[in-house]
């Protein structure tokens, strides 16, 4: 039996950390994978997760959002880590076309899960090293 229970095989999640910094504008995207997923695994939007995580010590990021394996959006107003058919009137999820138009859509809860693929993050304290010049090692390292 692995360490979450099951006695199949342990499965490690990949995120999709995308790091926005409201200073600058800008955002940078970076993939963890392994131990570091675990900082992100049970956090629910609105939470503060440690920047060492995503190799940037010092620095706070706050979840703000993401999206499942399939590209359902995760919603901060339905609990836990489920996917559900809610009546929506407002965005995340659905765009209204009309004045008053509301549809039902499939979403995700504000929980992140292994199903999860991408987590959207704002830099809400800042670390010793500027977010520039982490943004342009990790921007030159991936091209």
């Amino acid at each position: 039996m692995n360490p979450t229970g099951c006695w199949g095989v342990m499965h490690m999640a990949t995120f999709k950390v995308v790091i926005s910094d409201p200073k600058s504008g800008k955002a940078f995207q970076v993939e963890i994978t392994g131990e570091k997923t675990r900082a992100f695994i049970g956090k629910k939007i609105g939470d503060i997760v440690d920047g060492s995580a995503v190799d940037m010590p010092g620095y706070k990021l706050r979840i703000t959002g993401g999206t499942d394996k399939d590209g359902f959006p995760m919603r901060p107003d339905i609990h836990g880590p489920v996917r559900r058919r809610v009546l929506l009137s407002t965005g995340p999820g659905f765009k209204p076309r009309r004045k008053g138009e509301r549809r039902r859509k499939t979403v995700r809860g504000n929980t992140i899960s292994e199903d999860i693929v991408q987590i959207n993050t704002v830099v809400i304290e800042y670390g010793e090293k500027p977010f520039e010049e982490i943004y342009t090692q990790v921007k030159g390292g991936q091209s």
